[in-house]
């Protein structure tokens, strides 16, 4: 599902004047046509349901799932390209929340929190309803894309949100650690380890790496780390935040940062096990996903779990 401006300005004109029933009609049309040109990704999708129900779960309902893994995605999309467009209390009409206290009790002190989210649901919508309708500050790290227009797309896209758009590179720990002493809640995206880099983990029962910078943020700033997930809910979404985790220093650093990444990982586990067909991770992130693939797997990656 290969993404252009063109596509994407197109997508959102569509998507802002098309009544929602025609639009939704429409992205559905689009997403069974994209899970059957896109093996690769299916094959992904495939796994993943797996992975978050356990080898006993029926062939026919992860078919049925990883259409719904599209069928999400889809979703995604169409409420992203609206959501610019919305006024206030539509934002606010369309969202619920379970743990905003967790968001809460940092804020009154002065403190941005860290909301670690996987690619699920419509965590956009989320951070949407936090700036417009509770007048928070949000920031995001972004990852740079190519081409470089599309990049630039993105980046004036959620902007347009309100969101203070943090680009992923050297000066992003400065900038993300300015962003938490200035009072703004940090999403940042955590279920997929980009660089390659990061922290080594057991995610779903499989030895995989995952982004180290959450639980390092949280560690040298004391901001909480906070889990969190926002799901489809009929027409709605649903925001869920868990408590912080224990980000309390008991060692040499490096200890403590894949102590908190491997407890951040128990945590996404949780959160995408109550809609895994809403988890839109669609590239190779296990090293047996590459050997699925009929890919190298990448070199430095975690070997299979003992």
């Amino acid at each position: 599902m290969e993404l252009t401006v063109g596509g994407l300005r197109a997508a959102s004109v569509l998507a802002r004047n098309v009544p929602r029933p025609v639009a939704s009609g429409l992205t559905r049309v689009l997403s069974v046509g994209a899970a059957r040109l896109s093996p690769d990704q299916r094959l992904m999708a495939e796994r993943n349901i797996r992975r978050a129900h356990g080898p006993a779960y029926a062939d026919a309902a992860v078919r049925r799932d990883t259409q719904r893994v599209f069928d999400s995605y889809a979703r995604y999309w169409l409420d992203s390209l609206r959501l610019p467009s919305l006024d206030v209390a539509a934002v606010d009409q369309g969202f619920s929340i379970e743990g905003l206290e967790h968001l809460e009790d940092p804020l009154t002190r002065g403190q941005g929190p860290i909301l670690a989210l996987p690619h699920l649901g419509g965590w956009e919508w989320a951070a949407r309803w936090l700036i417009t309708v509770q007048g928070w500050k949000v920031a995001a790290v972004v990852e740079q894309l190519e081409p470089p227009e599309l990049y630039e797309w993105f980046l004036d896209y959620r902007r347009d949100l309100g969101m203070h758009v943090v680009p992923l590179g050297p000066s992003a720990g400065s900038e993300s650690a300015a962003a938490l002493a200035a009072g703004e809640i940090m999403c940042l995206l955590c279920d997929r380890d980009i660089s390659g880099t990061g922290i080594e983990v057991e995610f779903f029962g499989e030895r995989t790496r995952l982004p180290g910078g959450p639980a390092l943020m949280a560690l040298r700033t004391g901001a909480p780390l906070l889990p969190g997930a926002a799901y489809f809910q009929g027409h709605r979404c649903h925001g869920v935040v868990l408590a912080p985790l224990d980000t309390v220093r008991r060692g040499k650093l490096r200890a403590d940062v894949e102590r908190v990444t491997q407890d951040l990982a128990h945590s996404l586990e949780g959160l995408i096990r109550r809609a895994p067909e809403q988890w839109h991770l669609l590239q190779p992130n296990w090293p047996s996903d590459y050997e699925a693939l009929g890919l190298p797997v990448p070199t430095g990656a975690p070997g299979p779990t003992a």
